[in-house]
């Protein structure tokens, strides 16, 4: 966190190169003869999946994009019910409504992600998909979502926006269950400035996932684009050129990034397990988190948002917990008539939870006073 702390001269550098090698062409389609075999999006689209493991991947305009595609390339649409957590960023449900089909959200566990038991009461004949979040980038209990989804022969996504290069089971987040999906906004991990990718398992999700969000062109090799064979109605949620050369040149930087990150947060960690008040966010067994942030709890309410004041009157900011919970927690979202909130306190059992956490930012170029400052803000408060 974040990305955009790592751009430098090698984005230029592979921006230039749709100008100098590639005509200049800014569209991921067509004009081969302007553009050579400059193809920026392709080529990021098969090295992500290299990287991560997985047969096919697909960019597109946004993280928010991506769930709305993969809810496409499963045919869910009206009449269905997709359920997802109370804990997630409001995309995660927009992209439901988007689709007509009803959001169905579940509380949330001691990992701040979905419940697997309040999943199994919230599951009716209509639900046709489960949108499992790794929310700021730790992963869920997805072992034991994948089994009811499983048993009831229901889609599970992964919305893995936060957790890029997380991993259960030695195998990496987004590609454990049939879809996962990515984000790449100027806060994440790795940035494109806007910009998303969805991973498949299966190559039938892939092509109508990759027509769907191309206006149905199947981009038949056989025919110009402008006469382009086409079995279904789509949209346009096409990643840009510039977009997928900056992605490449990020993804050629993930490794260092992930690995500082990592080497940042047990600094941090360090410093704040020498309090015997705090408790660290529950991790599923066999797995490894995205090192998207340090989430940790207090006794209650009142200390969190007490450490969130201290810290930033000394120049710092906590990330999403305690203070932003209105863009990030469905209890909040009563101008969404779709889930149909009876009140704005509902999913109270979770917000009690999460009203207790404070998450903090993990930072690439950290500066040598944040352990610090996290420390004796814990010794202030406590």
């Amino acid at each position: 966190m974040p990305g955009f702390e790592t751009i430098d001269k090698q984005e230029l550098k592979h921006l230039k190169k749709i100008f100098q090698n590639g005509g200049g062409v800014l569209f991921r389609h067509g004009f081969e003869k302007i553009r050579g075999r400059s193809f920026q999006v392709e080529e990021f689209e098969k090295k992500f999946a290299k990287r991560f493991k997985s047969k096919y991947a697909l960019a597109v305009s946004s993280g928010t994009a991506a769930l709305r595609v993969a809810l496409a390339s499963l045919g869910i649409g009206k009449n269905d019910e997709v359920i997802t957590q109370s804990f997630t960023f409001v995309a995660t449900v927009e992209a439901i409504v988007e689709s007509g089909a009803k959001p169905v959200c579940t509380e949330i566990d001691d990992t701040l992600n979905m419940c697997p038991n309040d999943l199994l009461k919230k599951i009716s004949k209509k639900t046709k998909a489960i949108i499992l979040v790794h929310m700021l980038g730790s992963p869920g209990n997805i072992s034991e979502v994948k089994k009811i989804c499983k048993r009831k022969n229901i889609y599970l996504i992964e919305d893995t926006a936060w957790g890029i290069g997380g991993m259960y089971k030695k195998k990496f987040l987004g590609t454990i269950g049939d879809i996962g999906t990515f984000s790449f906004d100027f806060a994440k991990t790795i940035t494109t400035g806007e910009g998303g990718m969805l991973l498949f398992k299966k190559k039938q999700h892939f092509l109508k996932a990759k027509a769907w969000h191309d206006h149905g062109h199947e981009n038949n090799p056989k025919v110009p684009r402008w006469e382009d064979t086409r079995q279904s109605s789509g949209f346009n949620y096409r990643m840009t050129e510039l977009q997928g050369a900056v992605g490449i040149s990020q993804l050629k930087k993930f490794n260092n990034i992930f690995n500082k990150h990592k080497k940042n947060k047990n600094i941090i960690l360090k410093k704040i397990k020498k309090f015997k008040e705090i408790r660290i966010r529950d991790l599923p067994n066999n797995s490894i988190d995205a090192a998207e942030a340090l989430i940790f709890s207090l006794k209650n309410q009142n200390l969190a948002r007490r450490f969130r004041k201290i810290f930033f009157d000394k120049g710092y900011s906590t990330k999403i917990l305690p203070e932003a919970l209105d863009w990030h927690f469905a209890g909040k979202w009563t101008h969404i008539k779709e889930l149909n909130l009876k009140k704005s306190n509902s999913y109270k059992k979770s917000l009690k939870k999460i009203n207790k956490y404070v998450s903090l930012q993990i930072f690439y170029k950290m500066k040598d006073d944040y352990p610090k400052k996290i420390e004796s803000t814990l010794r202030q408060i406590l």
